[in-house]
């Protein structure tokens, strides 16, 4: 890790103390609290520390590790990395007739349907028709506003038609929600800038899969690539929160990795959610008993370490599952010991990732030191 680096003094008093006794050098004089001359000088040193500041800060802009919003995005461009755009979500819309008819009824295109508080409005990304003798017809729609927001809607919360059609008596989604992404932040753009060099080469590098997959979408935060035969590339991901992509995320990243300027001809490329390994969690917490009036803050604490250890196991694929891990934030959060009988350290592959299946941590009581 390289060290912090500055480009200006920061510190206020050193700025106040190098300016007063440079005068005081020059002019030959000390300067007493009250001098109208120091007032003056101590203004001035004020200037000149915000001056530093935005030094410092210009300075900083220029690199990597500090780099924030578009003075990101410019290294970023040098790089050949641009920042992901927000996406909008999309599903199916069934548009529905009381009974058959015998002529078709056209379902314009961009045609508008919302929540029933009308809080998300969808879009008909095409036209469609009821065909005659026919009583629906299904029409991929999209969210009019970009963002992870509108994702995970489930089948029948977009049910109230916005657009008059004659005929229709019913619209609702028929597929929940997907594809909603909010715009790429600065930690995931940064990282990619970094490791942007891997994805020049077309060898086949583990690098270069791994640039190659986080350029697909701002929802992808961690990747696995293993070779587990010669010609063979495995890739599995997982997204934000330690979720699993589904058929058409794993479709979007091979389409991606297919590409001629992308895969070594000699690569067979296999993409997919990685394999779930399963664990459970049974365990007794005690606290000393000098700290009982502290218990309600410590249950607490332990409960959100509890949480930091389940999120940090599911988040990457092939991270082992450390027990001691465990016992270090419990303990951290202000217990004194921790008794765990499940789970036990177990190696996690390139394929795989480990998730809870049944969490079982009791509080056992008081303790002397």
């Amino acid at each position: 890790m390289l060290p912090p680096i500055s480009f200006a003094p920061q510190s206020t008093s050193e700025v106040e103390q190098a300016v007063i006794t440079a005068y005081e050098k020059i002019a030959g004089i000390t300067l007493q609290p009250a001098d109208p001359v120091r007032l003056f000088l101590e203004s001035l040193a004020y200037v000149v520390s915000i001056q530093n500041g935005l030094i410092d800060l210009a300075g900083k802009q220029n690199l990597l590790a500090y780099a924030t919003g578009a003075h990101l995005d410019h290294l970023g461009a040098l790089m050949g990395v641009s920042r992901i755009p927000a996406r909008n979500a999309t599903c199916l819309i069934r548009f529905s007739i009381g009974e058959t008819l015998t002529f078709a009824v056209p379902i314009p295109e961009a045609t508008r349907v919302t929540t029933q508080d009308g809080s998300f409005v969808f879009v008909g990304m095409s036209q469609g028709e009821i065909a005659a003798g026919k009583t629906y017809c299904d029409i991929v729609a999209q969210c009019t506003e970009a963002g992870s927001k509108a994702t995970g809607l489930v089948p029948g919360q977009i049910n109230r038609l916005v657009d008059p059609i004659p005929y229709i008596v019913g619209v609702s989604n028929i597929t929940t929600t997907l594809d909603g992404t909010d715009i790429e932040d600065d930690e995931r753009l940064r990282e990619r800038i970094r490791i942007a060099p891997e994805s020049y080469t077309v060898a086949g590098s583990r690098g270069e899969y791994e640039a190659r997959v986080l350029e697909v979408s701002s929802d992808i935060s961690d990747v696995s690539v293993y070779s587990p035969e010669p010609g063979v590339v495995d890739v599995r991901f997982v997204l934000k929160d330690g979720e699993l992509p589904d058929a058409a995320m794993c479709k979007m990243v091979y389409d991606t990795l297919s590409a001629e300027t992308v895969r070594p001809l000699t690569d067979t490329v296999i993409v997919a959610a990685p394999d779930v390994v399963e664990y459970d969690i049974e365990g007794t917490w005690y606290i000393n008993r000098n700290d009982v009036t502290l218990l309600a803050g410590i249950t607490a604490a332990v409960t959100n370490a509890l949480n930091t250890f389940m999120f940090w196991q599911k988040t990457k694929p092939a991270r082992d599952i450390i027990p001691s891990r465990l016992i270090q934030l419990v303990q951290q959060a202000g217990a004194k010991r921790i008794e765990l009988t499940k789970p036990k350290f177990t190696p996690i592959s390139f394929t795989q990732i480990a998730r809870e299946r049944s969490v079982k941590l009791l509080f056992g009581g008081v303790e002397d030191e």
